[in-house]
């Protein structure tokens, strides 16, 4: 048995199976987008609970998730971030929070991150290729752990730089997960 966690913030998520999943990892209240389409409603609502509460973006690991996300960032910019691997989302030839386990959900949702708000370059692409983040057999492998020991996902090389500035990552916190990674502390 595990210590219920509570999340004071509204979880936003894509469907009524992924409000399932998230009420089955913690304690919170959870709002659906309802697909892409965000109809102004449910936009109203997001809103108000990002003014009072604040907002976890807890999307699925998919082109559609993305898009999202992105949307919905833009239009909250102070909204956390939570992503889950892919592979951790994907069941029964589906993809999806609804397919992650609790642990996996309690684990994203541990390591929010947000969009810092003074606009930083703390990482180069010469960090990306140093750190064999591109360029390499297994640069997309090493970016997927690298972006789950960091809650900051996985996406494509220049993606990837991006979050490491959008999001606040530390040089430490970019070297002790890589330094896990090379040991094979992380899978």
């Amino acid at each position: 048995m595990y210590n219920v966690i509570m999340i004071k913030e509204v979880i936003i998520v894509e469907g009524k199976n992924d409000i399932a999943a998230v009420k089955r990892a913690v304690d919170a209240e959870v709002l659906s987008t309802g697909g892409y389409a965000l109809n102004r409603r449910t936009m109203e609502k997001i809103g108000i609970a990002y003014e009072k509460r604040g907002i976890i973006i807890l999307t699925d690991p998919d082109n559609a998730g993305e898009r999202i996300r992105k949307r919905l960032a833009e239009s909250f910019p102070n909204a956390g971030q939570a992503f889950i691997a892919k592979e951790d989302a994907t069941a029964n030839n589906d993809i999806g929070v609804e397919q992650a386990s609790a642990d996996i959900i309690r684990d994203a949702l541990s390591k929010v991150r947000t969009h810092v708000q003074d606009k930083r370059e703390e990482f180069t692409m010469k960090d990306i290729f140093a750190n064999g983040l591109s360029g390499e057999e297994k640069s997309a492998h090493k970016r997927n752990m690298l972006g789950r020991a960091l809650g900051i996902g996985y996406t494509n090389a220049k993606g990837f730089l991006a979050r490491l500035n959008d999001y606040g990552v530390s040089r430490k916190e970019f070297v002790q997960a890589l330094c896990a990674i090379d040991k094979g502390e992380l899978q």
